[in-house]
């Protein structure tokens, strides 16, 4: 592995202005270069890789012995040792953490001197990574620990390495010959050798002690009622729609459900057209506002909701004991998909990089249908993004719901017109970091008080997020999801501009 060296002072005064903030956090590790440092160090690299990315930098004392640039000890103490941990991260890792970064970052040391860091820059990877004959490790607050097989198994799944579709289940072959399994042949150049050895060869089916299978996958893709056949396994397969009156779900004896839940079930080719056809129909004519007793009609492009719906279906954690949900408001539409977003995919990321096939058994062979409701090509969240814009709506608004009994995505498509200048506050915050009151009203021309309700009105709609950290006279606002930490979250996962 090369390191580059690094000349840009803004972002060498950023990057140990960050570093030297403070102790060890779960995305940044400092030490000292010695002998023994190479077997921690990897385990960091490891750790950083296997968790949410990172920070390592050598030649830095840490924090509990040392303060401000005192702890600056540079790699001049054992450069041996730099070479060596090098040369182990391009051999001792498995598998190889290709998009690892090294930077030497000149420095003035705690004695005055010139001297030299290295900086190790650990993108979260979409992979699971051991060391080798020293195990697989994640990161916590502060210190790393070794995962155990049920951890390593979990993050198998959460990365999209292992996926439950591709699980043999206990379903006879007879209730997959359905007539979506004969529409689906029609497509396909498979010899009449029979449901099971045709699904074998379509690699649906797999031998387990000599006898064929079906996979999960042919149960979601050809059983008239998969969520039932597979109900033994612990897997729901199910979408229920939820349909309320207002902005706000209501708990109390009577809900305020404008009508009881409907739950769709069936194969995922007709279970995709039959929900997005009944959600059509429930915004058709549109809804009774309870407070005004006005009616209002929904703007969503039509194909902003299929995908969306689509995208929950096919992408969602077949491991999951949990239904997808939709919830249609006055004033927004909730698709909340079982699972975590796979790979190196976020919540803030995912208008950029696209979705991330899961499920590839599904995705691919639902292409294999008439009129497929999937292009699999990677481009459905950004035509979301494209369309909500280009109908001057708030655009796509997504979370990943980890505080709660199942992990799960959830996508925001509100009915409401973006005001201007959201635009200009979504980039500044990108740019910049957490907004305040007073930059608002210069951003936008507003006086405080106009600014205090466009603030208020963002966070109603979770577009925003208060930090009272600082007291409430200070209140700054930030994006609900973040790529990085704070205060060197614009450079923290981006390489140096001038490397």
């Amino acid at each position: 592995m090369n390191l580059t060296s690094v000349t840009d002072r803004a972002w060498i005064d950023t990057l140990l202005t960050w570093v030297l903030s403070g102790p060890e956090t779960e995305q940044r590790e400092t030490k000292r270069v010695s002998g023994k440092m190479v077997g921690k160090a990897l385990e960091t690299v490891c750790a950083f890789a296997n968790t949410q990315g990172g920070w390592l930098v050598l030649g830095v004392e840490d924090a509990a012995k040392a303060q401000g640039t005192q702890r600056l000890f540079g790699i001049a103490e054992n450069p041996e040792a730099v070479d060596e941990l090098l040369r182990k991260l391009n051999t001792h890792l498995l598998p190889p953490i290709d998009e690892i970064r090294a930077f030497r970052v000149p420095c003035t040391l705690r004695d005055g001197s010139d001297g030299l860091l290295v900086a190790l820059l650990v993108p979260a990877s979409a992979k699971v990574h051991s060391i080798l004959d020293d195990g697989t490790w994640m990161r916590g607050q502060r210190s790393n620990r070794e995962m155990t097989a049920t951890e390593i198994t979990e993050l198998s799944y959460r990365r999209g390495m292992r996926s439950a579709e591709s699980e043999p289940v206990d379903v006879d072959f007879e209730l997959l010959d359905t007539d979506i399994w004969r529409l689906y042949l029609r497509g396909r150049n498979l010899a009449p050798t029979g449901i099971p050895d045709q699904l074998y060869r379509a690699g649906l089916a797999k031998k387990v002690g000599g006898e064929l299978s079906p996979l999960r996958a042919a149960v979601l893709l050809f059983a008239d009622q998969p969520g039932a056949l597979l109900a033994a396994a612990g897997t729901r397969a199910d979408v229920r729609v939820f349909h309320y009156q207002g902005n706000a779900i209501i708990s109390g004896a009577v809900p305020n459900l404008k009508k009881p839940p409907k739950t769709l079930s069936g194969s995922l080719y007709l279970l995709i057209a039959q929900t997005y056809a009944y959600v059509l129909d429930e915004l058709a004519s549109g809804l009774t506002l309870a407070a005004s007793g006005f009616r209002t009609v929904h703007r969503y492009p039509e194909r902003v909701i299929k995908e969306a719906i689509t995208n929950a279906i096919i992408h969602r954690d077949y491991r999951m004991n949990r239904d997808i949900q939709i919830r249609i408001f006055d004033n927004r539409i909730e698709v909340v998909s079982p699972g975590l977003f796979p790979g190196r995919i976020t919540a803030a990321t995912v208008h950029r990089t696209g979705s991330f096939a899961r499920n590839p058994l599904l995705a691919v062979n639902l292409r294999e249908f008439p009129e497929p409701p999937n292009v699999d090509a990677g481009e459905g969240v950004k035509m979301m993004f494209s369309l909500m814009r280009a109908g001057n709506l708030y655009p796509p608004q997504y979370r990943e719901l980890r505080d709660q009994a199942q992990e799960a995505i959830s996508v925001v498509l509100f009915n409401e017109a973006r005001p201007p200048i959201w635009e200009q506050v979504s980039d500044w915050i990108d740019r910049e970091g957490p907004l305040a009151n007073s930059d608002l009203c210069r951003i936008a021309g507003l006086d405080t008080l106009k600014s205090s309700k466009l603030l208020k009105r963002w966070v109603e709609q979770g577009l925003l997020v208060p930090d009272t950290s600082r007291g409430k006279r200070h209140v700054v606002y930030q994006k609900p999801v973040s790529d990085t930490e704070s205060p060197f979250k614009t450079s923290l996962l981006a390489e140096p501009p001038d490397r």
